[in-house]
């Protein structure tokens, strides 16, 4: 199945999301998730409950991860630059903040408390003042989403929390619904974060009343290296990515047959002793994951740059010189001591990244997509009337003499009314 596909699925959600609003996402929510939270927002006091519940260890890495990742993101603000074009003529980039954001967390086979961090630290960073959040009612905790993912939120300052999912989720951000409570979860001005297929579709479907951040699709690796690679480092980090989801790809592209003969080997020995080995299994045997010889290091990087991973880790000599020649990833990752994994929690970076090829034109997420810049144009009559016979000629050019006229209308000097 593929994102059009799906999306004969989601019309009906959203149709019905749509003119009955909060009913409507209640009933699908019972239909595909087999359960509805006791209410669409999750009261103050079970976050709060949450973050007191979480386990010290979780709690102490959530919040080194939290601190790295503003670190990272803080670095990435945008600041308003005016450029003087010509004497009295000024053009002004300001960067403003998107007003509301709808952040989706998934939800289903594990829990990722690490896709809140990625989502909410850059919006924050960014000065987005109103978030609101999405994750899936789980039926192991009464309708409602994760603790983890609920904790995570209340140490990130966010209150605005909803125990949704799927297609219903993104359409409730869209459109907005009144509450039983006499509340309403307002409209987003942009929903960002992975899902599942039907999050995709519906994303697609509802993109132009929203803004969307990317149709991200099942996750990738793509490892590429030389005959210096650790076999056993490569073939775990094949199996990390593949352990999230059937429909994941592995690509190991390599110059050494040698190599090749061990990670397959050490994928084997252990895949054997992983808890999600049948889910792994069925990943690194599909269509979708090979290994792949090259000649050469030259022609490895031709395969990875038409690839253009979601995830790239170079294992060669030089491997950071080599990863700088590459361009097109999601994100990539240097040598040994730098996994896909260290990416997924707590390198600082996101990992909310470009799939399916892509990365050839998108980026991950960051502070960027949570600003718009708006260019302010301001003009003297002299800067307009130095430079009023370009705009005419080019708008004579183009057959349009209204726009000529728009200029002559305000002429003072070096130029016929």
């Amino acid at each position: 199945m593929d994102v059009a596909d799906a999306a004969e699925h989601v019309k009906p959600i959203i149709a019905d999301v749509r003119v009955e609003g909060a009913v409507a996402v209640k009933r699908w929510s019972i239909a595909l998730d087999g359960i509805a939270p006791p209410s669409l927002r999750v009261p103050a006091e079970r976050l709060s409950q949450a973050e007191r519940d979480l386990d010290p260890v979780v709690r102490a890495a959530l919040l080194e991860a939290i601190r790295r990742a503003r670190l990272v993101h803080f670095d990435q603000r945008r600041f308003d630059v005016t450029t003087v074009v010509a004497t009295g003529g000024t053009v002004t980039e300001r960067w403003i903040p998107v007003d509301r954001v709808g952040l989706y967390v998934p939800g289903g086979r594990a829990v990722y408390p690490s896709s809140v961090v990625m989502n909410v630290v850059p919006a924050q960073v960014a000065g987005v003042g109103s978030l609101a959040v999405v994750s899936p009612p789980q039926k192991d905790f009464n309708g409602w989403p994760h603790p983890t993912v609920l904790a995570a939120c209340s140490l990130l300052g966010v209150d605005e929390v909803y125990a949704v999912g799927g297609a219903q989720a993104v359409a409730m951000l869209a459109y907005g619904v009144d509450l039983p409570d006499g509340s309403e979860c307002r409209a987003v001005d942009l929903v960002t974060g992975p899902g599942n297929i039907y999050v995709t579709a519906a994303k697609r479907a509802l993109q132009g009343v929203i803004g969307i951040d990317s149709e991200a699709g099942p996750t990738e690796i793509a490892v590429l290296a030389d005959e210096h690679a650790i076999a056993s480092h490569v073939a775990a980090d094949l199996i990390s990515q593949a352990e999230h989801d059937v429909l994941a790809a592995a690509l190991l592209v390599t110059d050494s047959v040698a190599l090749a003969d061990a990670v397959d080997a050490e994928v084997t020995s252990q895949v054997a002793l992983t808890k999600h080995r049948e889910r792994i299994t069925e990943a690194l045997g599909g269509a979708q994951s090979a290994v792949v010889l090259v000649d050469d290091l030259e022609a490895g990087l031709r395969v990875i740059d038409a690839y253009a991973a979601e995830h790239l880790e170079i294992h060669t000599v030089n491997a950071r010189d080599v990863a700088m020649r590459v361009r097109n990833a999601g994100a990539i990752f240097v040598g040994t001591w730098s996994p896909v994994s260290l990416g997924d929690y707590c390198a600082g970076s996101n990992h909310v990244l470009p799939t399916a090829g892509s990365a050839r034109h998108s980026s991950g997420l960051s502070v960027q997509s949570f600003l718009r810049g708006i260019h302010i144009i301001d003009y003297d009559e002299q800067a307009l009337a130095e430079v009023a016979p370009h705009v005419v000629a080019l708008a004579d050019a183009e057959d349009l003499p209204g726009h000529g006229d728009a200029i002559k209308a305000r002429a003072r000097s070096g130029l016929d009314a």
